[in-house]
């Protein structure tokens, strides 16, 4: 397989330029304070995936920040689509994209009341080359380390449902975990219940029965986590279910696996001393196989995304 090339191409307001190049006030709300949101989506054969469900939450977080869109869906898929074809023209890349959005409440006078963003909202649009994971990877796993000293933010101070664009929390937190070697974190909350990784949900295979922590443990809704409850279940066989964990619960558990936008589903080898189940046979695979499977249904029922 070609290498990815790691050219980013952005879009800001309109203007297709380099990523490398600036584009916003250095007085933005977004760089000064994380005053902003985003969401994430993927191509699957060249059609964007769950438009809808990512919609919906990048509304959600908005309202959360009091923060207006500044552009509807219609507006962002057809500058989805001029980036993604700005981008292949510079990258030659064939493969899928990744298509990220970033709205901030614009600028002004330095401040935190944001009255003071005088300004339009600002949206910025990255696209970026994609590729799945290799058959290797796959058989591998993920190496995953809990974090001891930073622990997830309380769903009282700022909420993790809201993909803001303050992330610090995350990055401590795997800065942690990358410090001993590892590719991921598994956040615990100051209850000491298990949450999330970075940027990925968690989930947790018991025989038939597969777990993943409830949102008020103070996680995200990942969009792959709802298409998993709503979708999957049935198909794979297996039962999902939402359950409080604790660190100590992971001895019992056969497999391991986590769910994200960019790479869907993807196994997870070890969360410390404890090692779980890898390979074909797994649940894992069986649900990765089911998610793809849903994937093929979504693009035929959904041309309209079709981005290249």
């Amino acid at each position: 397989m070609p290498a990815v090339p790691d050219f980013v191409q952005a879009n800001t307001n309109g203007r297709l330029h380099d990523a490398r190049e600036p584009s916003l006030s250095p007085l933005d709300r977004g760089f000064l304070y994380g005053d902003a949101v985003y969401e994430v989506w993927r191509t699957y054969g060249g059609i964007l995936f769950g438009v809808a469900e990512h919609w919906e939450r990048l509304e959600a977080s908005a309202a959360g920040l009091g923060l207006r869109l500044p552009l509807s869906r219609e507006v962002w898929l057809d500058e989805a689509r001029r980036t993604i074809v700005a981008s292949r023209q510079q990258t030659r890349w064939a493969g899928e994209h990744y298509v990220r959005l970033q709205v901030t409440r614009g600028g002004g006078p330095i401040g935190l009341d944001p009255a003071l963003a005088g300004t339009d909202a600002t949206w910025v649009l990255l696209v970026k080359p994609l590729a799945d994971l290799t058959d290797a990877e796959l058989d591998s796993g993920l190496k995953v380390e809990l974090a001891r000293v930073v622990r997830r933010n309380d769903t009282r101070t700022l909420p993790p449902s809201l993909k803001t664009g303050n992330y610090l929390n995350n990055v401590l937190a795997l800065r942690e975990a990358l410090a001993v070697g590892a590719q991921e974190v598994l956040m615990v909350n100051l209850a000491g219940r298990l949450t999330e990784g970075s940027v990925r949900n968690f989930w947790f295979v018991e025989n038939d029965t597969v777990l993943t922590p409830p949102f008020e443990e103070g996680l995200l809704a990942g969009v792959t986590r709802r298409i998993m409850f709503e979708h999957l279940a049935a198909s794979a066989g297996l039962r999902l279910v939402e359950a409080a964990l604790m660190p100590e619960d992971l001895p019992r558990f056969s497999e391991c696996f986590v769910t994200s936008t960019t790479q869907d589903i993807a196994p997870v080898a070890s969360i410390g001393p404890h090692r779980f189940q890898l390979g074909p046979g797994t649940a894992t695979r069986r649900l990765k196989s089911a998610f793809r499977a849903y994937v093929e249904k979504y693009n035929q029922a959904h041309p309209e995304f079709r981005v290249v």
